[in-house]
């Protein structure tokens, strides 16, 4: 069907009202999805960033070799003239902190994990570590762009949004792509985070994330207005339908059609939403697992419970934000904290799925934008330091459809500092959770402005380490 005989269809069928808004929600999905390959492992992902950048060195990656070199300044040779943030450039020295936290090999595996995070150490039989990210920025606001969306310059769609113009929903009355936020204690006054990255950009805005709230109503305007009933409400989409219709007839902006999707996936919300959000059917052991914290709504831990709700319910991508891993200064005071907010649900959270039989065909990922330096920023005592940013290494990890389970990839110095074995850059981490989906991230295209522009741009490869 040629695309002005589509548009005449479409704009006739308005006036048969709902169901045509229907079949029209479908065209458009399947005009703008690449179905995914028969050899796709994974259907849907849960993203849990970890907004504020973990430092990898304090839980993941150890170091024992640096408690001699406590206080000694780091070797030239090892920073090799890396570029500082202006926190740390007028320091006159860059003492060597090693970690005060213990660490310990776990499961059959023997992953070493540090004791700030014993429930995420137990499943360590069942996740992928990947030591050796390095990124491009060296700041907040670029990096966790670039982690979301794949360019540091804001204005590019989020991976949430790229998976939905991708593979399009299997849920009709649920947004395809999700995002709860969280705020930690790790650090109070932590670094923002902005709509832009779970936007859809350039994409249809049909594919942004939808942010469900932390107190009222889960999604904005999701009751009627007093006084206004089902049938009247279901009246007035029809009516309002109708008339974009005309306007997208006579002007053929596409995101008149998206408008109409957008109005119609809100109205049957109104129904799929509430269920969905109350975890009032859930057994007292699910709390347990979780943590105390789970049924607070806003919570790290009630959203990890959640996620798993609504991937239950085929939302294909949701997007978990925990702030406060920005930890500067006081860092073992605040990393404690952090990690108590996160741990439990998330090791709980990959239990949960396991054992429902979700962790085979559901992608669980986590970590954060760049990764912290093995100098202290300020002063350095026996039992206190901070750490600045540092984008040439950090820790991530994945569990789930398709990933190698009780693995640890890539390799670090002895100090943590650079990568020395196997690096994997944010495009290729990228490329393989595309490749798990069944999408070639080559082929994952959208011509904006005279150029074809993808996730990870004209980068990437897929890291077949990673792979079961």
């Amino acid at each position: 069907m040629d695309q002005s005989t589509r548009r005449q269809f479409l704009g006739q069928g308005s006036r048969l009202g709902i169901g045509a808004i229907a079949l029209e929600s479908l065209l458009q999905r399947e005009a703008g999805a690449a179905p995914a390959l028969p050899t796709a492992k994974a259907k849907r992902v849960i993203y849990l960033c970890q907004s504020g950048a973990p430092s990898q060195i304090d839980l993941f990656d150890h170091k024992p070799s640096l408690e001699k070199r406590f206080n000694q300044d780091l070797p030239d040779s090892i920073r090799d003239g890396q570029r500082l943030t202006t926190m740390s450039s007028g320091q006159e020295r860059f003492p060597i902190a090693p970690s005060i936290f213990k660490f310990k090999r776990h499961g059959e595996s023997g992953q070493t994990v540090s004791d700030l995070l014993p429930h995420i150490a137990s499943i360590s039989d069942e996740v992928c570590y990947v030591k050796s990210m390095h990124t491009e920025a060296i700041n907040h606001d670029p990096a966790i762009t670039f982690l979301q969306t794949g360019a540091e310059q804001a204005g590019r769609p989020s991976f949430g949004s790229w998976i939905s113009y991708g593979l399009g929903s299997e849920n009709d009355d649920l947004p395809s792509f999700v995002v709860l936020l969280s705020r930690g204690s790790g650090r109070p006054n932590c670094q923002p985070l902005y709509d832009r990255l779970w936007g859809s950009g350039f994409l249809p805005s049909k594919h942004q994330g939808v942010k469900f709230l932390s107190s009222g109503d889960p999604v904005l305007y999701l009751k009627n207005p007093s006084g206004v009933s089902d049938k009247t409400r279901k009246r007035n989409l029809e009516a309002i339908a109708e008339l974009n219709h005309l306007h997208h007839d006579s002007f053929g902006d596409p995101e008149t059609l998206t408008r109409i999707a957008q109005y119609e996936l809100a109205h049957r919300m109104q129904a799929s939403v509430p269920g969905v959000a109350d975890l009032s059917d859930e057994p007292e052991s699910t709390f347990e697992r979780y943590g105390p914290n789970a049924r607070v709504r806003g919570t790290y831990a009630y959203n990890c419970l959640l996620a798993r709700r609504l991937i239950e319910h085929d939302v294909r991508f949701v997007q978990l934000f925990h702030m406060g891993w920005d930890q500067h200064n006081a860092l073992p005071k605040q990393i404690r904290g952090q990690c108590a907010d996160t741990d439990q649900a998330s090791a709980a959270l990959v239990k949960d799925l396991k054992e429902r039989g979700l962790l085979d065909d559901t992608l669980v990922v986590w970590g954060g934008e760049f990764g912290r330096t093995v100098y202290s920023q300020g002063a350095l005592t026996a039992d206190n330091y901070g750490r600045d940013h540092h984008p040439r290494c950090f820790t991530m990890w994945m569990a789930g459809a398709g990933v190698k389970a009780g693995h640890t990839h890539g390799e670090t110095d002895d100090f943590s500092y650079n990568v020395v074995k196997d690096p994997v850059h944010i495009h290729d981490l990228n490329a393989t959770i595309l490749h798990l989906l069944g999408i070639q991230h080559e082929k994952l295209t959208f011509r904006y402005q005279g150029r074809d522009f993808r996730l990870t741009d004209v980068h990437g490869k897929i890291v077949k380490g990673l792979l079961s």
